[in-house]
C-alpha cells in the first residue's frame, strides 16, 4: 500500500514549479546579458574607430593650421616689403 501525503505532494509540486520558473527567468536574463555583452563589444569597437578617426582629423587640422599660419606670415612679410618699397 502506498502512503501519500497530500500536503507533502502539493509542497513538492509548488517547489518544482518555482524551480522551473526561476530556471526560465535565469535563462532569459542570461540571454539578455549575452546580448548586452555583444552590444558593448560593438560599441567599444565603434568607439575605438571613432577615436582613431578623430586623432587623424585633429592631426590633419593641426598640419593645415600650421600651413595656413605660415602662408599668413609670408603674406604679411610680402605686404610689408611692398609697402616699404612703394614708400621709397
Amino acid at each position: 500500500m502506498i502512503n501519500r501525503n497530500p500536503d507533502g505532494d502539493g509542497a513538492a509540486e509548488r517547489l518544482e514549479r518555482r524551480w522551473f520558473a526561476a530556471f526560465k527567468a535565469a535563462s532569459g536574463v542570461r540571454a539578455e546579458c549575452e546580448e548586452l555583452l555583444e552590444a558593448m563589444e560593438r560599441t567599444e569597437q565603434a568607439w575605438n574607430r571613432a577615436r582613431a578617426r578623430l586623432s587623424e582629423l585633429e592631426a590633419l587640422r593641426d598640419a593645415l593650421g600650421q600651413e595656413l599660419a605660415e602662408l599668413e606670415t609670408a603674406d604679411s612679410s610680402a605686404a610689408s616689403r611692398a609697402s616699404v618699397m612703394s614708400a621709397a
